[in-house]
């Protein structure tokens, strides 16, 4: 069946400063590893062409694209960035109404590619598939996985050769805030104002203004934090270039849920001074906005009057991130409507965690079962703290409903990714089954919640490059 998608592009009618227009790379042979049907079906996509996702055919109604934008890269700005592997195909309007980007990634070199070969090997593919699908059946806003290829080319990275493959990636929009922090920093205020009415004309209508567009990116962010740390999920790299004004998360690249819970647990290979730890994400967060913030002050007249204003909703952002963090661990030990007195109770539980090394995922999911006390050494310490949170009179089903029985496990992905190079995709179907119902695990996969044994442990990960 031939392939059809209704693009409705929007975003390639802006002025040609945004971005670069050029075809996706061809490559040497394009093999279908992995297909979202049920997205394609969301995204009105009827048949497939697997040279299309590779990046080799042109569809009908595309408008490629590399997008430009900039960013701070932990804490230091770079001027100018952009997708350096990465086309944006074009829109589509889906079947409830939304509009949605399809982008190719490792689909080849652009301008932005920074002596780069604009590839992507089949490791980090298959890890943002399997991770951002996991975090959409968790019910967290994210990007999506449409389809992986497997390209037929050899990608060279320190390990040697490596096989080759491009991700289709669907998001709600790929504007970030480095995007407004180029225009910015350039003193293009046309094309800030341009931007800012498309962002907000595209995500957050009801925004009066770019104060208004600055209070809705916070509350976003502030939700989808608060979501992350609900699942023990670490970014790993929260650069202002990977923070999206839509409220999605984006870019898997050194992304991990933890095992065993600490508040300073780091990842990524990269993060040597734990900036993107655990713990500090909330405070990472509100520092992307006041990046955020800065480029919008740059749109107003009254400067002094724009810097209050935008200070003024930027500093409410610890308040909602803490009242979000609060609804989430409070249903998590089944209270549905907890107050700041039972965030001590949450806190204390979390200090018993961490000091016992015990498994964040498994701990939650255990908590309304005799099996929880088994997570801890100190069990004395823990049936204290059961009692006074019995006490409290925890709403069972809830707590069901709010914790997961499995998260995508850093040893579980790698071993996929290794059976994968190998030419068995079966371990990875086997565990996208199992993440696709995360809060009702069928039995004959209850082998992947458990946590790695100290040899299976993956100390760091590394960028999707």
């Amino acid at each position: 069946m031939s392939l059809h998608i209704p693009f409705d592009n929007s975003y390639a009618t802006l002025p040609a400063g945004f971005y670069t227009r050029l075809d996706p790379t061809p490559v040497k042979r394009a093999d279908v590893l992995a297909w979202n049907a049920p997205l394609a079906a969301e995204l009105g996509i009827e048949g497939t062409d697997p040279s299309v996702f590779a990046g080799t055919t042109v569809p009908d109604g595309a408008a490629p694209l590399a997008q430009l934008y900039a960013g701070h890269q932990f804490g230091n700005y770079n001027p100018q960035l952009g997708d350096g592997r990465a086309i944006l195909l074009g829109e589509v309007i889906d079947q409830t109404g939304q509009r949605r980007d399809i982008q190719l990634k490792g689909s080849g070199p652009t301008p932005y590619s920074r002596m780069g070969d604009g590839r992507a090997w089949l490791g980090p593919v298959l890890r943002e598939y399997v991770v951002s699908e996991a975090m959409h059946a968790l019910g967290i806003p994210t990007t999506r996985a449409l389809a992986a290829v497997a390209t037929g080319e050899p990608v060279y990275r320190e390990q040697g050769a490596l096989p080759g493959a491009v991700l289709t990636r669907i998001a709600a929009s790929h504007l970030r805030v480095g995007t407004f922090q180029i225009f910015a920093h350039r003193g293009q205020i046309d094309e800030l104002r341009t931007l800012t009415d498309y962002a907000i004309a595209r995500h957050h209508p009801d925004a009066d203004g770019p104060m208004g567009l600055l209070k809705a990116v916070c509350a976003a962010q502030s939700e989808l934090v608060a979501s992350w740390m609900s699942v023990g999920f670490i970014h790993g790299v929260m650069n202002t270039d990977n923070c999206t004004i839509s409220g999605e998360t984006i870019d898997y690249g050194p992304c991990a849920f933890m095992d065993a819970y600490h508040e300073g647990r780091v990842f990524s290979s990269i993060d040597q001074m734990g900036r993107y730890a655990f713990g500090n994400q909330p405070r990472i967060a509100v520092w992307n906005m006041a990046q955020l913030a800065t480029a919008l002050i740059q749109l107003f007249d009254d400067k002094e009057r724009a810097v209050e204003d935008a200070t003024a909703i930027v500093h409410a952002m610890p308040g909602q991130l803490s009242m979000a963090w609060l609804r989430r661990f409070g249903a998590k030990i089944g209270l549905s409507a907890p107050t700041a007195d039972d965030q001590p109770l949450i806190e204390d539980l979390l200090t018993l965690m961490q000091t016992d090394g015990a498994d964040f995922t498994n701990t939650f999911a255990h908590l309304h079962t005799d099996q929880a006390r088994d997570q801890f050494t100190d069990r004395d310490a823990f049936d204290a703290w059961a009692a006074r949170w019995r006490a409290r009179s925890p709403d069972m089903a809830l707590m069901k409903r709010k914790n997961p029985q499995i998260i995508p496990r850093n040893h579980r992905i790698e071993a996929m990714i290794e059976a994968a190079v190998a030419g068995d995709m079966a371990p990875f179907e086997r565990l996208m089954t199992a993440l696709s119902t995360p809060f009702d695990l069928p039995a004959d996969l209850d082998d992947l919640r458990r946590p790695p044994t100290d040899a299976e442990i993956v100390p760091a990960t590394f960028c999707g490059t």
